[in-house]
């Protein structure tokens, strides 16, 4: 059920070190002007439901489907929203989550801790955010990585994410970095929409010098979420497991951590941390997420770099009853709000296989429909 893409016997090693243990599951929240961009993303219809795609997630992923939801998950182009496939894992197994506001327009109505960030600006701006919240999001970032694996030393910790437009500013991050990533993304879209996004970075990247402090890019181009869970990686990979719950975005983290551990010298595990994700990601004909994990080791700006074990879950929709969980299939949604790390963990605790996780998912999507039609 898991598919070891990328640096084989370090993701192996991290693979038996954990089995058996239940993670803790941190979903960051945060928002960039970028998805507001007509197109650019396909995570809400319009750009005024990408304004509330986060705080539905996370409602969704707290309280699950019977709950009466302030906001509730926005109507899609295809498919269903991702975080069905995380409340089921997270449901079933009881694993514990925390939910941080690291930077939204509207606030969630569940229990949310705030980091004290704000919405980015449009990346095209190229200052994206103010550099003292930067800073602060980092300090953040190291004291909650702190705290969240203090007592876990012995198992995991699932950094997930929600930032609609984040495979935008992903691309801007590890295009600053000197990571050849034009043409790799991925993207909510069944076909990547390639030509807008490096049109969008370039914008950004014009109007900031070339080579610049890693706390700086993500001011000029990033979103909130890329420094705090840079921070949380790089402070719990000294006494956990991390598990980076995504593709593109935390392909554009793990860049970012060893950036800002190298300028800042801060000490972390590289062997403690890898990349999950989905096949839909890992093999999407449209995006290049193997290479671009590979193109991690050949920064330009420093060479000889860690690469990444790149993990996926092999869950397929193939043989769902529900149309909107085929769209899987055609290249739709893809993966969000830790959706493949919440499989890999059902996997690593329980065993669980293709049918036991098509089985929770198909029913929190049933419980989804009858409560939209109540």
């Amino acid at each position: 059920m898991i598919h070891i893409y990328t640096q084989i016997d370090q993701g192996e090693a991290w693979v038996r070190r954990y089995r058996g243990s239940l993670p803790v599951f941190a979903c960051i929240l945060g928002f960039t002007e970028t998805c507001l961009i007509p197109g650019i993303s396909a995570a809400g219809l319009t750009p005024e439901d990408r304004k509330y795609t986060a705080c539905a997630d996370a409602e969704f992923l707290y309280y699950g489907a019977t709950h009466q939801p302030k906001y509730p998950l926005p109507p899609l182009t295809a498919g269903a929203s991702p975080v069905l496939i995380s409340r089921a894992v997270v449901e079933k197994l009881k694993i514990p989550i925390y939910l941080f506001n690291v930077g939204l327009p509207l606030i969630p109505s569940v229990p949310i801790i705030d980091l004290g960030g704000t919405t980015a600006r449009c990346l095209t701006t190229g200052e994206a955010m103010e550099i003292t919240t930067v800073k602060h999001l980092l300090e953040q970032g190291l004291l909650w990585g702190n705290q969240l694996s203090a007592n876990i030393s012995q198992s995991y910790l699932i950094l997930s994410e929600c930032v609609v437009g984040g495979t935008t500013t992903a691309l801007a991050i590890l295009t600053g970095l000197g990571i050849d990533a034009a043409g790799k993304v991925n993207s909510s879209h069944p076909i990547c929409n390639h030509e807008q996004k490096w049109a969008v970075v370039q914008a950004g990247l014009a109007k900031i010098p070339t080579f610049i402090d890693p706390l700086e890019l993500v001011a000029a181009v990033g979103d909130p979420m890329q420094v705090v869970v840079a921070g949380m990686a790089i402070a719990a990979s000294r006494r956990c497991g991390v598990l980076l719950a995504g593709g593109t975005q935390m392909l554009a983290v793990y860049a970012l951590i060893q950036a800002i551990a190298q300028v800042y010298s801060l000490s972390w595990q590289p062997e403690a941390v890898v990349i999950g994700t989905t096949r839909w990601v890992a093999e999407d004909s449209t995006g290049a997420t193997v290479d671009l994990s590979l193109s991690l080791g050949k920064n330009s700006m420093n060479r000889g770099q860690e690469i990444p074990p790149l993990l996926a879950t092999q869950l397929s929709f193939a043989d769902s009853r529900y149309p909107q969980l085929q769209a899987y299939e055609q290249g739709f949604v893809k993966e969000g709000v830790g959706a493949g790390a919440a499989c890999i963990a059902a996997y690593l605790s329980q065993n669980w296989q293709q049918n036991q996780l098509l089985t929770a998912i198909e029913a929190q999507f049933e419980q989804l429909m009858n409560s939209l039609s109540h």
